[in-house]
């Protein structure tokens, strides 16, 4: 069931993306590995793909919101994973686990289409409709 607007999706991208960022200082785990470079990366890629995004508070509507929702999701899954898969979960599991777990949520509860592109659908069509009246 998708209940989050590409809006709110918006908005809850850029704040992830700083949290992604600062979550190695607030949580004292910021020793310059993968455990610390892993969420730092992926926050500032969430910042950067979101400029890009196809919604609501972009400044480019190039990435289709689709594609923005399956990188969450991918994105998402490896940073729950890290830990596991790096070795380094006897260091710290829980923020990249929590956080992950949040992105991938995220990404199935989101609609996949921006209100805007929808308005500029129900445009098309209505103009479409006019045309052939």
């Amino acid at each position: 069931m998708r209940f989050i607007s590409t809006k709110a999706h918006a908005i809850l991208d850029y704040l992830m993306g700083a949290v992604l960022i600062a979550t190695p200082w607030i949580f004292n785990f910021a020793d310059g590995g993968l455990e610390t470079w892993i969420p730092v990366v992926l926050g500032a890629g969430t910042i950067l793909y979101s400029l890009i995004t196809d919604y609501e508070y972009s400044a480019s509507r190039k990435l289709p919101m689709i594609t923005h929702l399956w990188i969450d999701g991918f994105a998402g899954g490896f940073l729950a994973a890290s830990p596991w898969i790096f070795g380094f979960a006897d260091y710290v599991y829980l923020p990249h686990l929590i956080l992950g777990l949040a992105e991938i949520g995220a990404a199935l509860c989101t609609h996949t289409i921006s209100s805007t592109e929808e308005a500029h659908r129900h445009d098309r069509a209505h103009s479409h409709r006019e045309s052939h009246a």
